[in-house]
């Protein structure tokens, strides 16, 4: 078997979610139905991070595990094309191909892994962004899609403050949608707020990992902070709390997007999938 990476953007408005379901359009389901296709035979995806429905991704990664003829088939060159480094480099064009010149997903690369790779546990940290338009700058039609508004003027500078206040490693059961059997201790790598050259505020969200509907719930956090609701002191004492609160809103999902997935370097990358691997074992069993 051989592995191959991908380096995937998609549109998740008209998507279930990422992760494969019978009966709706996803993500995954749509990918491995295009790689099969071209495979001639079944081929699935791992993935760096699940979005759940209508979160988008300009930086989502993914693997699959090829076995020979696959690769043969996936590879084989059209006449007169130009020979490549990697034979996997014309397979994003051939993808793009089947997907639809205007389709809401895309594949950008694909290449081959290097050894001890894996989209999912071999990474470091994931990178989210959230966009807000507020009153300040108003309603853009045009970015319906990825921006969530809130009616209000939102005070970015108190924002800021309280996102970099949670910043650190927590139990965040408070900022989670609770899972059987799933820890919610996540380090939190940055956190902070800004307004673009548009005015738009914009979050940016980096963790090791991030339990179900984490990043929405922080979001919302801050942006009751913004309207004057709560204080940035009051957002650790509820994460303290470790429990879930109706003293803010989750937001949507249309305005949240996995821009970036961390890795070590390739000599470590099998190590890290390991560690993680461990780490979650013992997680899932309450260790």
């Amino acid at each position: 078997m051989r592995r191959i990476r991908l380096d995937i953007a998609y549109d998740g408005t008209n998507f279930r979610g990422w992760a494969r379901q019978p009966g709706l359009r996803t993500v995954q389901g749509t990918l491995e139905a295009a790689l099969t296709r071209i495979a001639s035979s079944p081929v699935q995806l791992v993935v760096a991070g699940r979005t759940d429905a209508g979160v988008h991704a300009t930086g989502q990664v993914a693997h699959a595990d090829i076995d020979d003829v696959q690769w043969e088939r996936m590879t084989q060159r059209r006449r007169n094309a130009p020979e490549v480094d990697d034979p996997m480099e014309p397979v994003a064009r051939r993808l793009m191909g089947v997907l639809g010149q205007y389709s809401d997903v895309a594949v950008n690369r694909v290449s081959t892994a290097p050894e001890g790779f894996d989209a999912r546990f071999s990474a470091t940290w994931r990178r989210y962004a959230y966009r807000i338009a507020d009153q300040v700058v108003g309603y853009d039609p045009m970015e319906r899609h990825r921006t969530t508004t809130v009616r209000a003027e939102l005070d970015v500078a108190a924002m800021d403050e309280a996102a970099r206040g949670l910043v650190g490693l927590w139990d965040f059961a408070a900022y989670c949608k609770p899972r059987p059997e799933a820890t919610t201790i996540r380090t939190l790598l940055e956190f902070d707020w800004r307004r673009d050259d548009d005015g738009v505020l914009v979050a940016n969200v980096r963790a090791d990992a991030f339990c179900h509907s984490m990043v929405r719930a922080l979001v919302g956090a801050c942006v009751a902070v913004g309207e004057g609701k709560l204080t940035a002191e009051h957002l650790r004492i509820i994460r303290d709390g470790l429990e879930r609160t109706n003293e803010f809103k989750v937001l949507a999902a249309r305005g949240l997007t996995l821009t970036e997935v961390g890795y070590p370097a390739d000599d470590q990358l099998a190590q890290r999938a390991e560690q993680t691997r461990n780490r979650r074992d013992a997680d899932e069993v309450g260790g």
